[in-house]
């Protein structure tokens, strides 16, 4: 896989999480990558935490958090 198809892949994680209502609450770094951990969300929905394992994707999520976390519009691709 490309490493845009795996940032790509990331960030349509984070949007579809932001889209259903989560909000970021909390990113921790370590050597295996970014965990961020998400919370709210339809109700009855437990806590989500990713590991964004490509550096766009960590760039992608501070960004949001700096931006008022908005979820990017979805992009088209056609391959």
């Amino acid at each position: 896989m490309s490493a845009y198809a795996e940032f790509d892949k990331e960030r349509q994680e984070i949007d579809a999480l932001l889209r259903q209502g989560f909000t970021i609450t909390a990113i921790q770094e370590d050597l295996d990558g970014a965990r961020v951990s998400f919370t709210g969300g339809e109700q009855g929905k437990s806590p989500v935490e990713l590991l964004l394992l490509t550096a766009d994707a960590r760039k992608y999520v501070t960004t949001l958090i700096f931006a008022g976390t908005k979820p990017a519009a979805p992009i088209e691709t056609h391959m």
